[in-house]
């Protein structure tokens, strides 16, 4: 049994995330701002994560032999919970995303490094292809070379990442999630509904001329691979992907087989928005390093039939 605090938890897989760990025997404890209600036997703490003093007020004498950060996106949010956490904790995993990688968002020198071939490519990117930990510090990584909001909260999980390693205060690991489907209602982004309701309604998606393909894990993997690294001893950055890295267009027929309609397809510009999970550069991820560690991913296909059934159409 471990003592376990999520941070955040009150949503999707962070929700599922308490839930199995509870059912696992272990004690669980959630902190948040008070928003909604934890399983029956997890204890809630309510604090802004970002209010250091009501933090500590918050935590009062508790240590953990485990804390898993669902939501921290600024390098001063982990700054906060590096010094909050420092001697309470054996070990902090911090969930991040495969955002990191992305070309779009990466700051001028390693977008550069990016296209001469150096950097994420054709081939899944690794771990190692991304150190946070040399990056320029925040405030100082030139121009957003993206989309604003994209750029945000890539850069703002890259410079995360690196305050806790620069200079560890405990055993960290950051783990780089796919695009994470499936939960029906509970996938509160809407990305999938996005093309459920298109195809279904005949509606054109919109696409790049020459999409690239991505990774995708499964909400429910994605909660059980949080939990399984929260029993390891292994540290640093990590991928989360299910075998099988699909482009738009296979998700689209994946789509259709499901609704029982063609996808149509609208091929946008360059440069010009498209819908979600059509990227005109190439970042899937590599699942080896967690593989080799010992956990068992699934395959996309296995479970994307499913996650599609599950998801609400629009009303109409």
């Amino acid at each position: 049994m471990k003592r376990i605090l999520v941070v955040g938890g009150s949503r999707y897989f962070g929700k599922t995330l308490v839930t199995r760990a509870r059912e696992a025997g272990d004690e669980v404890t959630v902190l948040n701002r008070g928003s909604g209600t934890p399983p029956r036997g997890v204890e809630r703490l309510v604090a802004d994560r970002d209010d250091e003093e009501a933090l500590r007020v918050a935590l009062g004498s508790r240590d953990f032999d485990v804390v898993v950060d669902q939501v921290c996106y600024t390098p001063l949010q982990a700054a906060v919970a590096r010094r909050v956490f420092a001697g309470r904790t054996g070990r902090y995993v911090m969930t991040s995303t495969m955002e990191v990688y992305d070309p779009a968002t990466l700051p001028a020198d390693l977008e550069t490094a990016t296209r001469s071939g150096s950097g994420p490519g054709l081939v899944p990117v690794t771990e190692a292809s991304l150190d946070p930990a040399r990056l320029p510090l925040a405030g100082a990584a030139g121009r957003p070379p993206g989309p604003w909001p994209a750029y945000v909260y890539a850069e703002g999980k890259r410079q995360a990442e690196a305050v806790f390693l620069r200079d560890p205060a405990f055993p960290y690991v950051s783990v780089r999630a796919a695009h994470v489907l499936g939960g029906g209602a509970a996938e509160f982004t809407g990305r999938l509904a996005h093309y459920v309701e298109r195809i279904a309604a005949g509606t054109p998606v919109d696409v790049h001329k020459a999409p690239y393909a991505t990774s995708f894990i499964h909400h429910q993997e994605m909660a059980e691979f949080l939990y399984w690294t929260a029993q390891q001893t292994f540290t640093g950055p990590v991928n989360a992907a299910s075998y099988g890295a699909l482009d738009v267009t296979a998700l689209c027929e994946a789509v259709a087989a499901q609704v029982g309609r063609d996808p149509r397809y609208r091929v946008v510009g360059e440069g010009a928005a498209a819908s979600p999970f059509s990227f005109d550069r190439a970042y899937a991820m590599d699942n080896g390093r967690a593989s080799a560690l010992g956990f068992g991913f699934g395959h996309v296909a296995d479970w994307l039939p499913g996650a599609i059934a599950e998801t609400p159409r629009a009303a109409g």
